[in-house]
């Protein structure tokens, strides 16, 4: 058995010891260099300063493209959040034929490489006339963040018992209403995690967003384009914020679903 003799549990013990040390060094390099005094890059930083972040904030191509980050990252995970929704219940409730290769289809933008799903919604959007359009970016995000969405309401509507629902209806409830009186309420916090996921999806994306957004400027598309041209501190300051909003968005995530495993559906 995999991990049953001592030598084996230490061994994978030192290589998942050695992988979190690997994945946490830069943010350790990071996030220190973005307080440094210093007026480049240096580490470990000859002091404490907070320039960085007033260069940051001070600048307003910088806070645009926080808006339009913070704008579309709602947007899209609202819509991927609906659809999503919708199509998790289907392919959970339903018994149609072809369910498995619906699912697998919606599955298939975590599967392909985000460069082949880039190019083929530049070609999509152009022919349609939304290519470098805000809706057009919306439409690629929400694309991208439906099988988030479906993935995380997919396992909490099969835990869901299905008796609930009959109950509601051999008592004369329509299937909107059940849905929104009945497996809603249940399913919230598995909803507020799925639209979290999404929210942070959508907000750290930037393949897809350097492929169709044209002049709109995000966050991790504005802070490609800035090191192409030289390596500037602001940067650091851009990283650190980007990884205290993902730390806390799984913290938020952690505790929901925590949350949710402890409660019992009930009939509302």
């Amino acid at each position: 058995m995999i991990g049953g003799s001592p030598w084996t549990r230490r061994l994978l013990a030192t290589i998942g010891v050695l992988a979190l040390v690997f994945l946490t060094v830069p943010i350790v390099i990071v996030v220190p260099m973005s307080f440094s005094s210093a007026k480049a890059l240096t580490f470990p930083p000859p002091g404490f300063s907070l320039r960085w972040y007033e260069t940051l904030f001070g600048n307003p191509r910088w806070i645009e493209a926080m808006s339009t980050s913070a704008i579309l990252a709602v947007i899209s995970s609202v819509a991927a959040l609906l659809l999503g929704g919708l199509a998790a219940y289907g392919l959970r409730r339903g018994t149609f034929r072809g369910r498995d290769w619906a699912e697998g289809n919606f599955m298939a933008p975590l599967i392909v490489p985000p460069i082949v799903l880039a190019i083929a919604l530049y070609l999509g959007l152009a022919k349609i006339g939304l290519l470098g359009s805000f809706l057009g970016l919306a439409v690629a995000h929400t694309i991208l963040n439906v099988p988030l969405v479906i993935m995380v309401l997919g396992v909490a509507i099969r835990s869901f018992d299905l008796r609930i629902e009959q109950v509601a209806w051999s008592l004369g409830a329509s299937w909107s209403y059940t849905v929104r009186k009945v497996v809603l309420p249940n399913l919230g916090p598995s909803v507020f995690a799925a639209w979290i996921f999404a929210f942070i999806g959508s907000f750290d994306e930037v393949i897809v967003t350097s492929f169709v957004a044209g002049k709109y400027d995000t966050v991790p598309k504005k802070m490609f384009n800035e090191l192409i041209l030289e390596v500037n501190p602001t940067i650091t300051a851009v990283a650190t914020l980007l990884i205290a909003l993902t730390v806390l968005a799984l913290a938020a995530v952690a505790v929901i679903l925590k949350r949710a495993g402890r409660l019992k559906p009930t009939l509302v």
